[in-house]
This record gives C-alpha cells, structure tokens and sequence, in this order.
C-alpha cells in the first residue's frame, strides 16, 4: 500500500517512533470510549504489527496518521475486512485519532484519502463503516463522506458486554454514489 497524501495529512506505513504515540492515544479512556476500554503498551504494540502484517498480505490496512507540516504522528485511519463474526460483511473504513487531535477535520480528510484508494487502485465496489450507536462524532464524519445508514442493518455485537458498546451501526457508499459525489465536488 503507497502512501497516502492530504493537504494536511500523510497517510504511511508504521513505523517504530510510532509506538509510544500510539500506546498513549490507546491509554485514553476518552479515544477508547467506544471502542471497550484502554489498551495496555504489549496490546497496543501487538495492533501495529498486526496491522503491518495485514498490509503485506492483502494490501491495505490500517495506515499512520501524520501532519505534515510538523512530522506529528495523530492516529491512523484504513481499511480492514469486517470481522468474520460480524453480521455484515466487506471493507470496512475506520481511523482513530489522538484527542488532541479532534475538532481540525483531520479524520473526515483522511478517510476521503482512503476512500479514493479503496475505490480507485482497489476498485472496491462498496466501503462500510461499523461504530457504536453511542459514537456520533465518527457518525457525522460518515455522513460527511456521503456514506448512508439503513437502521435494519445495525445489530448488536454478540462479544460486547451489555451497555453502550453493544448496539452497533452500519454506514455505507457505493463507489458509484463517491463518483456521484466527488463529480460534485469538483464542479
């Protein structure tokens, strides 16, 4: 997977100054919130060489997040294949960012970098989005993507404990509506 760039934003392959960054975005309570609790240093550093592995075998994946004018490592945003145990199944986009991090239109410019790839290169015929129904602030960035909701689709996660993490939602686009919509774009 090459890398990915944004006005603002390079998208890469992980590196080994990315590790402690990470670790701490993990061992926020706040940036985990939706995602079942913090993570320890061994599982957060576990997650990166899963998903460099990933990239090596299918050719896309989670990818680091930087700025570019400072060089700063904020998260990461990608694609991975949905969970096998999900009810849903496909590609699915994701990112998750550092909270100091939020509110700057980081996540909404990354993810629009990805989609380009999944539809371009990939010619993926549709990218989903899976989050908790808890999670409005990844919701508006899927709706700022033009990505839709189908309310029969969302389900609950068999592996999360009863509360806010077990109700999830699905988000889709098709590549023919990003076509659509970067048409509009750029008219």
């Amino acid at each position: 997977m090459k890398e990915l760039r944004t006005e603002r934003l390079l998208l890469r392959r992980w590196r080994e100054s990315d590790l402690a960054p990470w670790a701490a975005l993990n061992a926020d309570p706040e940036v985990r919130e939706h995602l079942g609790g913090v993570l320890t240093r061994e599982r957060s550093d576990a997650s990166v060489a899963r998903f460099e592995a990933a990239i090596e075998r299918r050719g896309y994946g989670w990818l680091a997040v930087e700025v570019r004018e400072s060089g700063e490592f904020i998260g990461f945003a990608g694609l991975d294949d949905v969970e096998e145990q999900a009810p849903v199944s496909g590609v699915e986009i994701g990112w998750r960012l550092a909270r100091a991090a939020w509110g700057h239109g980081y996540a909404t410019e990354a993810a629009r970098a990805v989609l380009a790839y999944g539809f371009g290169p990939l010619a993926l015929p549709e990218v989903l989005a899976v989050t908790t129904a808890a999670n409005l602030r990844s919701q508006a960035v899927m709706r700022r993507l033009g990505m839709t909701r189908d309310p029969a689709e969302d389900f609950d996660d068999p592996g999360a404990p009863e509360g806010p993490l077990r109700r999830n939602v699905v988000f889709r686009l098709r590549r023919e509506a990003h076509a659509v919509q970067g048409s509009r774009e750029g008219a």
